[in-house]
Order: structure tokens, then sequence, then C-alpha cells
């Protein structure tokens, strides 16, 4: 449960819900408008293509959700344990995800399809990243299961039932760093294009370094 989590939990599943903001509004600000974060709505997509026989959508839309994929298969790898413990490779997770933003930044400036695949598949390392640490309770790149356990919260509180406070809270301050990285993320792109991720790759390299030099500080 979240009270469980340590504070390094917390600050690092805010810090990632504002990289995954604002990698999204660069996905829908740019060439292709499309969410690079979540699925749900490229499946309803590519519904709509694969109905239609928009062989191009298809492609492009059948890409994206493999890449994702691809990014949480990764993860899984690497990672390999879903219990929580400081010295996992976490960190190496985060300087993977930085260095598939870095390289998605030339591709997206030549509108080049294979940019959204790549900062696609950097989302899934850092939703499952998020999943695998939590125990499935953090997502990062969604909102969905957050705004879900905000309305049960409220439920409860009009029954009169007890209140799981640190759940709610979480939830709060996830969505608060989503909608700051996204309105961050959107002032960015209108001034500097897709150089914009350059700030998520920045943040998820500094917080890759960061995790790797406390774990190794801590294991002394």
């Amino acid at each position: 449960m979240p009270a469980n989590l340590p504070r390094w939990v917390w600050l690092g599943a805010i810090c990632l819900s504002a990289v995954a903001g604002m990698v999204n509004v660069v996905g829908f600000l740019g060439f292709e408008h499309q969410g690079l974060g979540h699925l749900t709505g490229a499946t309803s997509q590519l519904g709509i293509a694969l109905t239609q026989g928009d062989w191009r959508s298809i492609g492009h839309l059948w890409g994206l959700l493999l890449a994702f994929c691809a990014g949480a298969t990764c993860s899984g790898l690497i990672i390999q344990n879903q219990q929580l413990r400081l010295g996992r490779r976490y960190g190496v997770m985060l300087l993977l995800e930085c260095a598939l933003l870095l390289l998605a930044i030339p591709l997206f400036a030549r509108h080049h399809i294979a940019g959204a695949w790549i900062a696609a598949a950097a989302c899934g390392i850092q939703n499952a990243l998020a999943t695998t640490f939590s125990g499935a309770i953090i997502r990062t790149t969604h909102l969905t299961g957050m705004f879900t356990d905000l309305g049960i919260g409220l439920g409860h509180l009009i029954r009169g039932l007890p209140l799981a406070l640190h759940r709610l809270s979480l939830s709060a301050l996830i969505i608060t760093g989503f909608l700051a990285g996204s309105m961050a993320g959107a002032g960015l792109f209108v001034r500097h294009g897709y150089q914009a991720l350059y700030a998520p790759a920045l943040l998820t390299g500094i917080a890759g370094a960061s995790y790797m030099l406390y774990a190794q500080l801590r294991r002394r």
C-alpha cells in the first residue's frame, strides 16, 4: 500500500508523472497528433482504421502499440522482480528511457513515425517500471486508475466509510504532476518544437543517475 512505500518512491512517481505529461503533450501537438503514454485511444483509433481500411494508419498504430509493449517487456526482462528493493536496476531503465527520448527527437523533427514509436517505447519502460516497484499501485503514464481511486475514495467519504488517505494523496499528487508536466510540455513545444523532449530526457537521466548513486552509497 502507498503508506508503506518509501518517500523516494512517492517523489519518483510524481516526477515520472510529470515526465509522462510532457511526452504525451509532445505526441498530441506533433505531426501525428497522437498520445504516446497510453494505448486506449490508440487501440480505438486502430479499430477505426481497420474498419475503414486505412492501411497507413493501421501500420502506424500497430507500431505504436507494439513499441509500448516492447518497452514494458524490456523493463520486465531487466528488473525481473516485482518486490521493491533498493539496488534493483531502476536506474538502468531510467537511463534507457532517457536515451530513447533523445533518439526520438531527430526522428520527430524529420516527421518520421519511428520518433513516435521510440517515444512510446520509452513510456512503456516507464509505466512498467512504476508498476513493478509499486506492486501495481502506481501508474505514471496515464491517469485513469488515479481518477478511479479518487472516485472510490469520494464514494467512501459520502458513505462515511474509512478513507485510504495515503492512496488518495498519492493519486492526487500523480494527477497534479502529470498536469504540471503537460503544461510545461505544451509551453516548451510552442517555443522549441520537438526539442521540448530534452526536458523529460534530462529529468529521467538525472533521476536514473541519482538513483544509481544513492543505491551505491547505501550499499557501502
